[in-house]
């Protein structure tokens, strides 16, 4: 087997067909460098480059739309692996429960990106189905162990020019130091995400705050040494690699409060006394905090909004998070980042990228807001919109008003490594047919859709992520 790579279609593995117009298009973009700047691969595949345990371990237990799916057709988490101790897993079996259900699959994007991943990276072009688990499992299981399935080796393969890891605010990041030491063919840079240390919600916000005080030395039982240890970690971040911060918000409010108002907002959380009305109002001034520390230091600032997470409180409680019972709700972005937007939204050299799970708004508000602040980009569609057809309302819905040079390109978001080639190719592929549509209506030129194409697959995710230092 060659080394592994995504190449042109094997035949019955599903992808997104393209006319010959489109295709045309698509192969100025197919070979590009992947820019992947938002995701959350864990940063010790790399700097460890050890081998992947099992088929289980890499394609099942990780990926939260592989589990949703099984879940929701009754298997249950422990048959999944999720729960059991790695030494107590029985990954043979894990795999067969997966293949028995493989079929329920098509349709979505997980069959064209995983069908892609076996095919492509394995060489499995057999079905997979309850008859033939056993024969994928053995087929995967030993190319696991050659050394060019370690995750060093995938990284250059999968020609991955820069990967972001999402990480917590404590996080030394010594696996990133020790990858970076390395020299990787490929970058892997962290990402700051303070949400356990901004929104009083989470569960370790005290505990995690008080963390945050050890580890600068500032006295974040107090506010204003609070708001220091966050510039301190946002500085630590940044002299590790970091571009950017991500904040994960369900119901989307900014404020601006007096420093008076925030301190006893801020003693109250701490206490455990906090309402939910105001717990919402201090992460809503906090996210504004956030917003003015990115117009000192330059990090760009992601808001995921729309997206209410771990609704299956049963399941949650029992296994934790990324059990794919995250769900999408409304989101009213004009008022909800009134207040952010009106003091830093003005300033042009600011990056402030914004997702949504709610695709209503993205005619209705998203295109019209980042068309007018300089501050906005529009950020991929994202989650369960990450799909072929997601990909066409997107651009479909957004590029008039927006135009494209407001768009922030392209990320994959996800836990799963062996993945992350085919969403850039989906990607890539529904690019082409938008821009192929577009010229055939006379709106796009021919070399006008190259040049797009090409910002679009690369170049604007690393212009909207500040990573020209980085590639």
């Amino acid at each position: 087997m060659n080394d592994p790579v995504i190449q042109l279609p094997i035949h019955n593995v599903p992808t997104l067909n393209l006319s010959e117009a489109a295709l045309d298009i698509y192969e100025g973009v197919r070979s590009l460098p992947i820019v992947s700047p938002h995701g959350h691969c864990k940063p010790q595949w790399f700097s460890e480059n050890r081998p992947f345990a099992d088929p289980a371990e890499l394609l099942i237990i990780p990926d939260s739309f592989v589990v949703r799916m099984l879940y929701s057709h009754g298997v249950s988490p422990e048959d999944m692996g999720i729960g059991v101790p790695p030494e107590q897993r029985d990954a043979r079996a894990i795999f067969r429960v997966f293949a028995s259900h493989w079929h329920k699959f098509r349709g979505t994007p997980s069959h064209m990106w995983i069908s892609s991943a076996l095919a492509h990276v394995f060489g499995v072009v057999m079905p997979l189905n309850e008859e033939t688990a056993d024969q994928v499992y053995d087929r995967i299981d030993a190319e696991l162990k050659s050394a060019r399935m370690y995750p060093q080796s995938l990284l250059q393969a999968f020609n991955i020019e820069v990967l972001a890891t999402t990480d917590s605010a404590l996080d030394d990041l010594a696996h990133h130091k020790a990858a970076r030491r390395q020299k990787l063919r490929g970058k892997i840079i962290p990402t700051f995400r303070p949400d356990s240390v901004l929104d009083p919600k989470h569960p370790d916000f005290a505990a995690d705050v008080a963390a945050l005080g050890d580890i600068t030395g500032e006295d974040t039982q107090s506010f204003t040494g609070y708001l220091e240890a966050l510039r301190e970690r946002r500085a630590y971040f940044m002299a590790n690699g970091a571009t950017a911060t991500d904040h994960v918000v369900d119901a989307l409010m900014t404020c601006h409060l007096t420093e008076k108002r925030a301190a006893t907002l801020f003693a109250k959380a701490l206490a455990g006394t906090i309402t939910p009305k105001e717990t919402q109002v201090f992460y809503g001034h906090m996210l504004t905090e956030m917003a003015q520390m990115s117009v000192e230091d330059g990090l760009v600032m992601q808001i995921h909004a729309g997206n209410l997470r771990n609704t299956n409180k049963s399941l949650y409680a029992t296994y934790g998070a990324n059990m794919g019972a995250d769900m999408p709700v409304p989101v009213d972005w004009v008022r909800g980042m009134d207040a952010l937007l009106n003091r830093v939204g003005n300033v042009r050299d600011m990056n402030i990228l914004l997702f949504t799970l709610d695709e209503s708004t993205y005619a209705r508000e998203l295109a019209p807001m980042v068309g007018h602040w300089p501050a906005l980009r529009l950020g991929a569609p994202w989650r369960f919109h990450d799909s072929a057809n997601g990909i066409a309302r997107y651009l479909d819905q957004v590029v008039e008003t927006a135009g494209y040079w407001n768009l922030a390109g392209f990320n994959d978001d996800t836990r799963a490594l062996m993945s992350i080639p085919a969403r850039h190719d989906m990607w890539r592929r529904g690019v082409s047919l938008h821009l192929s549509q577009q010229r055939s209506r006379g709106v796009l030129g021919r070399s006008d859709a190259d040049e797009i194409a090409r910002l679009l697959c690369r170049d604007l995710a690393i212009d909207a992520y500040k990573l020209g230092k980085v590639v």
